[in-house]
């Protein structure tokens, strides 16, 4: 998973927000899935969607042809898949959005189902919100002794 050192969310955050009637939950997981493959492969294919995001390929190529629509997405039919450039923005910024949360969950001591429980929040932050809990991990980040203070206190807590 990529990690970043500055989470940047204007440019993303306002794309997104532009698209926001138009793209699903589910599309934004397409996006973002499709930015993590395009940054380790340089492309992506349908079958590789689809089986990334277990769904069958007819859905991932009805999800494509949308997001091709809206300009985010550069595919032609039986093609590979590439992102345009704000595709790759809002690529970028879902996938930021996800680690943010991710580490959040992480140091609050969420180790079952992370991953379920990023997605469940993910797709309902707002970008001010999610800047403050990016703030917050980065403290925490500098600060270990903030943490390992945390971690005790939530085990006695959780003891008691």
């Amino acid at each position: 998973m990529e990690q970043t050192s500055e989470f940047h969310t204007v440019r993303g955050y306002q794309l997104l927000e532009q698209n926001k009637k138009l793209l699903t939950a589910a599309m934004e997981d397409y996006m973002e899935m499709i930015y993590r493959n395009i940054l380790v492969e340089g492309y992506m294919r349908i079958n590789t969607l689809a089986e990334l995001l277990n769904v069958a390929a007819p859905s991932a190529t009805k999800a494509v042809q949308k997001l091709t629509k809206l300009g985010l997405l550069d595919y032609k039919k039986y093609g590979i898949i590439f992102l345009t450039e704000n595709g790759r923005e809002i690529g970028r910024y879902l996938l930021q959005r996800h680690n943010v949360i991710e580490m959040f969950l992480k140091n609050l001591g969420v180790n079952d189902n992370v991953l379920t429980e990023t997605e469940l929040i993910e797709h309902n932050v707002s970008a001010t919100t999610l800047h403050k809990i990016d703030i917050f991990n980065k403290f925490l980040e500098q600060n270990p002794e903030i943490n390992e203070k945390y971690e005790k206190f939530a085990q006695n807590y959780s003891e008691a």
